[in-house]
């Protein structure tokens, strides 16, 4: 499978002062120095490589998930257009314009099997096409950052 990476933190977390770097570095006996509120803790990390095998993966599960949801949805507008009659009234003008023209307009243009196999054909379409349209991305942002360092982003604990 695919290599790991692991990926370490570009700025390490700021340390409090030592405990004697009080006021003139001078510090009460038996006091302890008065800290304010501690920030949330600041971690900077940079992106620089994706794996191309795990991007392949990755895009060829959600195109896949897309392509089901793109099926339900043809079949959810092919239902309520079904219902309203649309498909009904251009099936009587395309065989209108059939006989008119010297055909024989008997069998309807506009059928279920029809609509859901070019749905099948333009979501297999769909299922290449952004398969691989992710993995030559994530190629092409490895290049980059090799030229450039990575995305860089800043990791931080809530307050």
């Amino acid at each position: 499978s695919g290599t790991t990476q692991t990926i370490t933190p570009a700025a390490a977390v700021q340390t409090p002062p030592p405990a004697g770097a009080g006021r003139g570095g001078q510090q009460a006996a038996g006091r302890t120095p008065k800290r304010g509120p501690r920030g949330p803790r600041r971690a900077r990390l940079q992106l620089r490589h994706i794996d191309t095998w795990s991007a392949l993966k990755i895009s060829l599960v959600l195109s896949i998930a897309l392509f089901f949801i793109w099926m339900v949805a043809v079949g959810i507008l092919y239902g309520v257009l079904s219902g309203v009659g649309v498909f009904d009234t251009l099936n009587d003008l395309f065989g209108q314009l059939g006989t008119a023209s010297g055909g024989e307009g008997g069998g309807d243009v506009i059928t279920p099997g029809v609509v859901f196999g070019g749905a099948a054909v333009i979501g297999a379409i769909n299922i290449v096409l952004m398969t691989a349209l992710c993995t030559v991305a994530a190629f092409i942002y490895n290049l980059c950052a090799d030229l450039v360092g990575g995305l860089e982003v800043t990791l931080a604990e809530r307050e």
